[in-house]
């Protein structure tokens, strides 16, 4: 593990409500975007107060602790109480132990957030500073989106017939016993326009996918469905996904679409093993923790998931970083069991994964916090370089062409918000 940052001073945090700013994007930079929003609520941070940076396999732990410590010595004037409020870093973690990309907690100068129609600006100072401005006085002013950068996703490490022949040997090695699930994923690459608004992006995905967390952090943007861990004041929530198929192309063909998928044996399979990994990975942290016996189907605007919700109740000292730590990386975007899954995606992914799979989300003072799965993502570059990723759970009875068609599902949303 390593962990590159300069010790972070005492922090103050001071949070005041302000009149709603309306399109908290248009309040992003443009550039850098640094934003967690559902359904026109969330936060977005401006500047950076610190950036600290974590690799290797205890990345995780290791900003959980980091942060902890943070917390511990900040001084925090909340008059909101709403969540996303106080002393706030946004995060984004690789996926992989050896991963070349770094992981990074980034605590911003300024967060503008709006919940349940109330809106805030929290300002974060050094705790020795001498008072600065305050409430509406620290918003910027909005600058309107741009316009929508357009490209087309190309295959990148793997074409289509690379692709297909990967998820035979990944169903060849499920067959001998090696695994009994992974996870293959494949990249794809475009190029936009080094200065292109990266918010009419994140804007498209939002207006689209309203139910899932939209999120800029770092250059890696994307919308996902897949919610790892929810904390509020001890209570956790999370969702598991795994299991898909496409939309039908009207009413009666989409009820069937989902009905196929509540009885298909291999998704079924797929689900329960995510499932049962997510379930013994937090039992460690967890005073209870229950789930339902069947999952339900998820709506989405291009695919059906098969879907289970899971609740619990955090033991005293765990914190949302402690829980994705835990969790990550489930079988849901790996494999089961773990680490044979993790050995098999290496020997056969042909690129490294980044960001994508990862964690990402933001955690407050309390330790609470949002953490989705980074899914229908992309990173950019800061040269306009976008890369794009999509996956799919492959067990015994998996069809490589179908396994791609399921790929080329998962990356319609950033392949959409490009057109």
């Amino acid at each position: 593990m390593t962990a590159s940052h300069t010790p972070v001073p005492p922090l103050r945090a001071v949070t005041v409500e302000v009149a709603d700013p309306d399109l908290l994007l248009a309040l992003a930079d443009p550039r850098h975007p640094l934003v967690a929003l559902r359904r026109g609520d969330g936060i977005i941070g401006l500047g950076e107060r610190h950036r600290l940076t974590f690799s290797g396999p205890d990345r995780l732990r290791a900003a959980a602790e980091a942060w902890r410590r943070i917390a511990a010595d900040a001084v925090v004037d909340d008059a909101v109480h709403r969540p996303g409020t106080g002393l706030v870093a946004l995060g984004s973690f690789a996926f992989a132990d050896d991963s070349a990309e770094q992981s990074v907690l980034v605590v911003p100068e300024v967060v503008v957030g709006r919940h349940d129609g109330v809106s805030w600006v929290t300002s974060i100072t050094p705790a020795d500073a001498e008072p600065g401005l305050v409430g509406a006085a620290l918003l910027p002013d909005p600058r309107p989106l741009g316009a929508r950068p357009r490209a087309t996703l190309a295959a990148a490490s793997l074409s289509r017939e690379e692709f297909t022949a990967v998820v035979g040997r990944a169903v060849a090695a499920i067959r001998e016993g090696r695994v009994e699930k992974v996870v293959i994923a494949r990249d794809a690459v475009a190029s936009i326009p080094p200065d292109a608004d990266r918010r009419a992006l994140l804007r498209d995905l939002a207006d689209r996918y309203p139910d899932c967390l939209t999120f800029a952090v770092d250059g890696l943007v994307g919308a996902s469905p897949e919610t790892l861990v929810s904390v509020h004041a001890g209570e956790a929530t999370a969702r598991v996904l795994a299991g898909s198929t496409a939309r039908g192309t009207g009413a009666a063909d989409d009820a069937a679409a989902a009905a196929r998928l509540a009885t298909s044996t291999k998704d079924l399979d797929e689900h329960a093993f995510a499932v049962h990994s997510v379930l013994d990975a937090l039992r460690p942290h967890v005073r209870g923790v229950s789930a339902s016996e069947l999952p339900f189907t998820l709506k989405l605007p291009n695919l059906w998931h098969l879907a289970t919700d899971v609740e619990m109740q955090l033991d005293a000292a765990a914190s949302a970083l402690d829980i994705v730590a835990a969790l990550h990386p489930t079988a849901a975007v790996a494999g089961s069991p773990t680490d044979a899954a993790l050995a098999l995606i290496a020997e056969l992914e042909p690129f490294d994964r980044g960001r994508y799979a990862g964690p990402v989300g933001w955690i407050d003072q309390d330790g609470d916090g949002e953490w989705v799965i980074a899914l229908r993502c992309a990173r950019i570059d800061d040269d306009g370089q976008l890369t794009a990723y999509a996956g799919a759970g492959i067990v015994a009875d998996s069809d490589p062409d179908s396994e791609l068609a399921e790929t080329r599902m998962k990356f319609r949303p950033v392949a959409d918000a490009l057109r």
